[in-house]
């Protein structure tokens, strides 16, 4: 991969009562080169965050993106994302990341849910690939990808990730969400999309 090929990743942060979930996205090179940010929010218990991280991208409005990474299926206590929906509306190869090994979210989404809201968030994420154990640098990670086949996407996980576990558009991501959640939570920020 070219040292100048860049991905978003995107990845959330939440602490205390506002209801919203602080959305970090950071432009990453494959060189580790941090090449852009953008924040927002999506609801905690929601069903928005596929299109709160839609609406990340086109704020962004970066042509020179050429893949997008988001942390889990489940972000903000189980607002859960539509992988293809995210490749339909930003017209990249989505790939999901999650790093721990786990039997799937329905029967905790059983016991949290009823009704249309249980019935919403089950259609959804069974529409979602299933999982694959990829491992990188001795660690294990589970990717879920759409626009991108398996191998390939093993492969851009891989070329993102110089060492450690984490690809670096999530890392930096997870670290601009909890500043970004740190400063909307002590009161110094609006909890805005804008």
């Amino acid at each position: 991969m070219k040292a100048g090929t860049r991905a978003l990743g995107i990845a959330e942060s939440y602490r205390g009562e506002r209801g919203r979930s602080t959305l970090a996205g950071a432009v990453v090179k494959a060189s580790r080169v941090v090449d852009g940010f953008v924040l927002g929010s999506c609801t905690v218990g929601g069903t928005d965050a596929t299109e709160a991280i839609v609406a990340l991208h086109d704020r962004l409005d970066r042509a020179d993106v050429s893949y997008l990474f988001v942390s889990g299926i489940a972000p903000a206590w189980y607002n859960i994302l539509d992988l293809k929906h995210l490749h339909d509306a930003t017209e990249m190869p989505v790939l999901s990341l999650s790093f721990e090994e786990s039997p799937g979210l329905e029967s905790a989404l059983r016991s949290e849910f009823s009704g249309d809201a249980l019935a919403t968030r089950l259609d959804t994420y069974r529409a979602q690939p299933p999982r694959h154990r990829c491992s990188v640098n001795d660690e294990s990670l589970f990717v879920r990808s759409v626009g991108i086949d398996g191998g390939d996407a093993e492969a851009i996980v891989r070329g993102f990730t110089p060492e450690g576990g984490r690809p670096e558009p999530l890392r930096v991501a997870r670290l601009a969400a909890r500043a970004g959640d740190s400063w909307t939570t002590d009161g110094s920020g609006s909890d805005s999309d804008g």
